[in-house]
């Protein structure tokens, strides 16, 4: 997948294709491996995603998606290939129509993103820039339980998120300064809000 020209529209076709192959239903576990197969990438846009997406809505999903990405962006940052997920987590379901209607939410967001990323400042997704747009990540995915209570706070991070695993998968490093440079505006932004 690293190498195709439309990395998110193929996230979210695989997806697809795993929950229709599992009879409209899949484990979080089963949906991982599948996915973990092709790259940790891949794996780390589908909750970011589905945080932006009208899911969001549904009690404790940000805070479990929130969870998920960071238990895939912390393996990511230690430099393992072979995702591990807790058992509550792995055996929790995602029900096809649900999915799909969040899925076809998503994929205008997905092509947008496929039209106009290509390999651009590639130094910035080697080490040991890497390790930091993977940190950003993690505090990101730990932030969402603690923000869920904020009104599209978890949405916020989930596209944050979303863009840096999209700028991993297509070696696009602009996109991932871009949203680091975003990123620490709006907790600038935050921050003078406070004070």
């Amino acid at each position: 997948m690293d190498n195709s020209r439309h990395p998110a529209a193929e996230v979210l076709d695989d997806v697809s294709q795993i929950i229709e192959d599992n009879d409209g239903s899949v484990t979080v576990s089963r949906l991982t491996e599948e996915l973990g197969h092709k790259s940790l990438s891949a794996v780390l846009a589908v909750p970011a995603l589905a945080v932006v997406s009208p899911l969001s809505g549904v009690p404790l999903f940000s805070s479990t998606c929130g969870i998920l990405i960071c238990l895939v962006s912390g393996q990511m940052l230690f430099g393992r290939s072979n995702l591990w997920l807790p058992g509550w987590l792995g055996r929790k379901r995602i029900e096809g129509a649900r999915a799909e209607k969040a899925i076809s939410a998503m994929r205008r967001a997905a092509n947008w993103l496929d039209r106009h990323a290509s390999k651009r400042l590639q130094v910035v997704l080697s080490q040991p820039f890497i390790s930091l747009v993977r940190l950003v990540c993690l505090l990101c995915g730990a932030l969402m339980p603690v923000l869920e209570v904020v009104p599209f706070s978890s949405s916020i991070l989930g596209a944050a998120v979303a863009l840096l695993a999209l700028s991993m998968l297509t070696r696009d490093g602009l996109i991932a300064v871009l949203t680091l440079v975003a990123l620490v505006c709006a907790g600038i932004g935050v921050l003078v809000g406070l004070f």
